[in-house]
């Protein structure tokens, strides 16, 4: 996997930035006021911070920007980096101040002379989250980051506060890189596989397979990959970090590729489709970040995995399936599929672990991305304690997320002559529509919210952490509904 650049934090050497390769990052606030290391690189440069601290392309900078200085005199330095940042800024501005750091940085090692700054430890996230880059199937073209190293007053007190936020950059990466695979490579078996390797860092993984899934009377799930000739599975990790407590439930859609089924996409774009298993890919994510910070919580992962494939075994539009829960389903577009996947999973995970509540994610539905674009998450919820929880946390990790409604009247567009219920409502409210099936596999008063991430889960442009592609949203956000609300 994609690992996140090495970061060390180190006392304040200041005769040492003389000799130091690579580039070098300063900081500066808005009074143009400078620390002690930015005195010292003044110094070296013959007052060329001072200077620029003092221009208007300074003035005009806002907090969190940054601009280089290329083979500064007095510096063995490649270039010098200068943040503007007050002293004591927010989580949100040290991180920002990160991500420009390490837009500027490239590959190249880079010292942070961070001093007595505050929120040092979000500085090295931002440069870390941002410094990501997916190069395993390019042969001449590979990116080699250079290590990161932050100059701190208190080094160990500041890497304390760090190596939880490393943690969860580390399983950012890894939704990443499992939604930008190509599905020749992360075929069901793989990512099984991958998931399984999890067992290392302190999961407990187990798959379950066909014949199992059979038993169980997961028809709904198994009638979406029954035209592949990749097995459906379904994954589960388990992270035991609390007492005897019930676990938090995550559930991840995880088509591998779809293909839309006998309800075949149009050829335009379908190559986009590796990614909808992003869902899967954020709970396996959230998993891994739990287990490297050694959350003291108890949460499952659930995440269902198949590929949607037209073939002469594909199920076809209007055939009626039976869903584990009992009730049976007239597939109206097979293209509707990852709500089959679910459903299943959804009513296992109930079953199972009688979770205290209880989120799944989901690459869903276009209609998402036609009401909110690419700036939000759908969120839709039976519990506003639960939702309120989430999106409080989505908030503070600067995750864009957007509830939205439920009601009977949506759910009565689901009615079938044949069936329980329809796996679709037509094209109004799609997006909705949806999260009402989905509710119908929500057993009484569980607390649940649905995360449609359709149209943030891999975009086209740059995004506040990531450059364009895999983004890892929800992985930052789920880890501090978890740690804020559910750790002993």
């Amino acid at each position: 996997m994609t690992s996140p650049a090495a970061v060390s934090f180190v006392d304040v050497a200041l005769d040492q930035l003389a000799e130091t390769t690579g580039k070098i990052a300063v900081f500066v606030p808005e009074n143009g006021q400078l620390g002690l290391s930015a005195k010292r690189i003044n110094r070296l440069t013959r007052g060329a911070i001072k200077r620029f601290a003092e221009s208007d392309m300074f003035a005009k900078m806002s907090d969190g920007d940054a601009r280089e200085m290329h083979m500064p005199t007095g510096l063995v330095a490649d270039s010098v980096i200068v943040v503007r940042l007050p002293r004591r800024p927010s989580v949100d501005l040290a991180r920002k101040a990160g991500v420009s750091i390490a837009k500027l940085r490239g590959a190249a090692s880079v010292v942070v002379t961070a001093g007595s700054i505050g929120r040092a430890e979000e500085i090295a996230m931002g440069v870390v989250l941002r410094g990501y880059s997916f190069d395993d199937h390019k042969t001449n073209d590979s990116t080699d980051l250079g290590a990161v190293t932050v100059m701190v007053a208190k080094p160990a007190d500041v890497e304390a506060k760090a190596m939880p936020l490393l943690a969860i950059a580390d399983g950012v990466f890894f939704t990443r890189d499992l939604v930008t695979e190509p599905a020749n490579i992360l075929t069901t078996t793989e990512f099984a596989n991958r998931l399984v390797e999890m067992e290392k860092i302190g999961l407990k993984v187990k798959v379950l397979e066909e014949p199992e899934l059979e038993k169980l009377g997961m028809g709904s799930l198994l009638c979406v990959g029954q035209g592949s000739d990749s097995p459906s599975k379904v994954a589960i990790m388990e992270w035991n970090g609390g007492g005897d407590e019930a676990p938090f439930a995550l559930v991840g859609k995880g088509v591998v590729f779809d293909t839309g089924g006998i309800s075949l996409k149009p050829a335009a774009g379908m190559e986009d489709m590796t990614m909808d298993m992003g869902g899967a890919g954020v709970v396996a994510g959230t998993m891994r970040a739990l287990a490297l910070r050694k959350a003291k919580a108890n949460v499952v992962g659930l995440v269902g995995l198949v590929e949607n494939m037209p073939s002469g075994n594909a199920t076809r539009p209007g055939d009626v399936v039976t869903s584990m829960k009992g009730d049976t389903i007239e597939v109206i577009n097979t293209d509707a599929e990852g709500r089959l996947v679910l459903a299943d999973v959804l009513w296992y995970a109930q079953e199972t672990y009688k979770p205290v509540g209880m989120i799944n994610l989901a690459t869903l539905t276009g209609a998402i991305i036609i009401g909110l674009g690419h700036e939000n998450a759908g969120v839709f919820s039976n519990d506003d304690k639960l939702c309120g929880q989430f999106l409080k946390a989505a908030d503070a990790e600067g995750e864009g997320a957007w509830r939205m409604p439920l009601a009977k009247a949506y759910d009565d567009l689901l009615k079938s002559n044949v069936a329980d219920m329809k796996n679709i409502g037509g094209r109004a409210a799609g997006s909705i529509t949806a999260g009402q099936f989905l509710q119908r596999f929500v057993q009484g008063d569980q607390p649940w919210i649905h995360l449609d991430i359709a149209g943030v889960a891999s975009v086209k442009a740059e995004t506040a952490y990531a450059p364009k592609g895999a983004t890892g949203w929800g992985v930052m956000s789920l880890n501090r509904l978890i740690a804020d609300n559910y750790e002993a």
